[in-house]
Order: structure tokens, then sequence, then C-alpha cells
């Protein structure tokens, strides 16, 4: 304490209360008109802040803990009170659009080529998204799995059987067309969204009682695998290939139960990923290899959920402990 300033003559006024950016020093405090005359009137003792009601303090670096205890603990309480036990996970590109909105964001790119022809990073981002073009059908194949997962769901909760929601990363593309899907079979659907400069909300189909925004990457990453009992995975490209890898990791390593996983877009996954090779080299196993299930039709992927979310009924997974 001496050393830290606390005790009479230990140290000059200079010395911070506390270490760090969110505490001011004696001296500071007294050039801010907080210290007392020693004529002045007695005025009523102060009233401070408790220390969780204290905006600035829970937004300093100090408070970093705090903020992710709470990107912890909120989600799983909302998702209590709305009576969300199990999820499978829709993942794919935020460049994804449907027809219309493709061949909009078409003709805005040539028009701005054809405007200034010299413009490279014009040329570049039209060159970049003719190239998905393949990406229309697959956008539509995600949001009728979605709706058609939500339908069986609700026919299944009717009967007293638990029920799976549809969970996404709350943003666009292929997530906003699991979302959609969900909202048109009237049923929910969660967003665990991440706040990004170029995003500034969720996509409008995210039912909004099961909207979050998180500010770290890893506790949407923890909420997004808890209660997840199936992964769909569109087409993407790095953050897409990261959640899909992690959550194979965690079934390998028997972190979490093996649940059913499966991409839309047998060519595409296929020829950027080739999986045979994995095993090949001794890297994966036959079984790891064999847990991927690859599908063009959303009827063929709801197939592959069924089958993979009712053999893990037989196991008991929906009321399984997290480890």
């Amino acid at each position: 304490l001496a050393q830290g300033g606390l005790v009479q003559g230990s140290a000059p006024l200079s010395a911070p209360l506390l270490i760090g950016s969110c505490f001011q020093s004696p001296r500071t405090m007294a050039a801010t008109g907080m210290k007392r005359k020693a004529d002045e009137e007695i005025p009523l003792g102060p009233k401070p802040d408790k220390a969780y009601k204290n905006s600035e303090f829970l937004n300093c670096p100090e408070a970093r803990m705090i903020r992710t205890v709470c990107e912890l603990q909120q989600p799983g309480e909302r998702l209590k009170q709305e009576k969300i036990d199990n999820i499978v996970m829709f993942f794919g590109s935020a460049r994804a659009k449907p027809k219309a909105a493709f061949e909009a964001a078409l003709n805005a790119a040539q028009a701005k080529v054809a405007e200034n022809p010299e413009d490279a990073a014009a040329k570049s981002a039209l060159a970049r998204l003719q190239k998905q073009d393949f990406l229309i059908p697959m956008f539509d194949t995600t949001r009728d799995l979605a709706a058609m997962l939500t339908d069986w769901s609700q026919k299944r909760q009717a009967k007293g059987l638990p029920a799976y929601a549809v969970g996404t990363g709350g943003g666009p593309g292929m997530m906003e067309a699991a979302n959609e899907g969900a909202w048109r079979a009237k049923g929910p659907s969660v967003g665990f969204g991440i706040s990004l400069p170029f995003e500034e909300r969720l996509n409008p189909y995210v039912t909004p009682e099961l909207g979050f925004e998180f500010h770290y990457f890893f506790t949407r990453k923890w909420w997004m695998i808890f209660q997840c009992r199936g992964l769909v995975v569109a087409p993407g490209g790095f953050g897409t290939c990261d959640e899909l890898f992690e959550i194979v990791t965690l079934m390998q390593t028997g972190k979490i139960k093996k649940m059913p996983v499966v991409l839309i877009g047998k060519k595409f996954w296929q020829s950027c990923l080739n999986w045979q090779s994995f095993v090949d080299y001794g890297m994966i196993s036959e079984e790891d290899a064999s847990q991927l299930k690859f599908a063009d039709t959303a009827e063929e992927a709801l197939g592959y959920l069924v089958n993979g979310i009712e053999a893990l009924e037989q196991e008991g997974v929906p009321k399984q402990e997290s480890k």
C-alpha cells in the first residue's frame, strides 16, 4: 500500500488511487473541483453508482472479463425463456443473394465499369460478382431447407417431441436465407450476430426475441455450438470453413457428440476441399470423412438431418450436459 501511495507521505499526489485508465488520481480529482475547501459548507454525502451500473467502467479495458461473462451468460437465459433447447445451425457466405437481388447488384456493377472503364477496382468487383451466380440456386435451397426443417419440427412438437429451431449468424446471404425459410414456415429462428462495421443490424427474418449481438467472436462461437444438434453448411469462404472445421474438430475430439453435418453444393465442396486426400494421407479416418453428407436439394439435405437427429435422440443427446 505504501508503494501505491495510499499511506500519507509515501508517494506524491499524482499516484493513482487504482491502476488503470478507468480511475482518477488525487491530483486529477483536485484539478476537476472534486477537492473540498476547508471553509466549505458540508453538503450531503456522495451517492456514487454501483460498479455494475457504471457504464464508463464496464466499457473500459479493465472490465473485459466482465463483458465476456455477460456474453456467455445472458444468451442462455434468453434462450431458456423462449424455450429454445435444440438448434440446427446454418452457415454460409454472407455474399449470397436471391436472383432478383443478384441481378440488381450485377447491373449496378456493370454500370459502374461502363462509367469508368479504367477503374481497376470496379472491374475486379464486377469479375468477382459474376463468379458468384452459382450461389443463386443454393440460396433458394438453403431457404427451402430451413422452411422444411421448421415445418418438420413443428409437427414433432405437436406430438410432444423435441423441437429444433433454425440458427444462423444473423447476417445477410445464406444466413438470411435460412432465417427467411423459418419465417416463411411461421417458426422461430435464432440470430447470433456480431458487431461489424459493415453490418448495422441483424437480417429482418431473425425472430426479435432470439436476436443477439456479440462483441467477441469466441463467445459467439460458443453459443453457436452449445445447443447445436445439426449443422448445414452452404458455400462460403474463410469464415464458413472456420466454423465448419471448428465443429468437426470438436466432434472428432469428443468434446461434443457427433451430429449430422450436411454440406450444400456437392461440386463446390468436393472441388474446394479434397476430403479423400485427408484420408489418403492419414490425417483423418474414413469414419471422420463419412460423417460429412453432401446434398444439392433441400429434400436430400432434410433426409440427412432427420436421420442424424433421430439417431442422436436415441442416445438422449437433447438432454446431454455439456462437457
